[in-house]
């Protein structure tokens, strides 16, 4: 049983990647007051649970229902992120925010990003919810699903922690380090997200 959930945990800690997430998110919600972020990094966790959860409980009969083939999401999610991943390089969520800023001065609305892209498809993924279900496809009764399913809380609740950090730690270092570190990472995003595609066309027409 150990054995299977350090599989199972490194396995979902590697697809959806805390470290990775957490610098994305600050940039993200640049701007935002600490209650606001931390709310909104819990709420991005708890609804990546629900998510990966209902797939890992029934993914393979609601993909099969529907018909949809898991390249489908690979694609979709790619080119979300690519339209994540221009606002961030050009600054045009930030002049977004300075502009409802200037509109609701006494309490600025920031926008909520727990939904998306943070959720979905950023920490509830098509790898992530690929890697979910090939692992409850292969545990073997209740326990070792339960093995899996415990990993997989684990990974969001490191995930949820770094989250709730990052902004902090990136508000610490400035507003120029900040700028440069998030156009970088829409960059870095940009380039998951062409990946994302690729393999979704590689797995949809057969090319490897």
């Amino acid at each position: 049983m150990l054995e299977l959930f350090l599989s199972a945990f490194i396995t979902l800690f590697v697809v959806i990647d805390p470290p990775g997430c957490a610098p994305i998110y600050a940039g993200l919600t640049k701007g935002a007051s600490a209650a606001q972020s931390r709310n909104m990094a819990l709420r991005a966790s708890l609804i990546a649970a629900v998510i990966l959860l209902v797939f890992a409980l029934f993914g393979e009969d609601l993909l099969g229902a529907l018909h949809i083939d898991l390249n489908s999401f690979r694609i979709a999610g790619g080119l979300m992120l690519f339209f994540i991943a221009f606002e961030m390089v050009f600054e045009k969520r930030t002049q977004r925010r300075e502009e409802r800023a200037e509109r609701v001065n006494a309490d600025p609305e920031i926008e909520d990003v727990s939904v998306f892209p943070m959720a979905m498809p950023m920490m509830a993924g098509p790898g992530a919810i690929a890697a979910v279900m090939l692992l409850m496809n292969e545990a073997d009764g209740f326990e070792q699903s339960a093995v899996v399913l415990g990993a997989l809380g684990a990974v969001l609740l490191l995930t949820a922690f770094a989250l709730v950090i990052a902004g902090p730690l990136m508000r610490l270092a400035g507003d120029n380090v900040q700028n440069v570190v998030t156009r970088l990472l829409g960059v870095l995003l940009a380039a998951l997200a062409a990946q994302y595609i690729l393999d979704g066309l590689k797995g949809s027409f057969g090319l490897g």
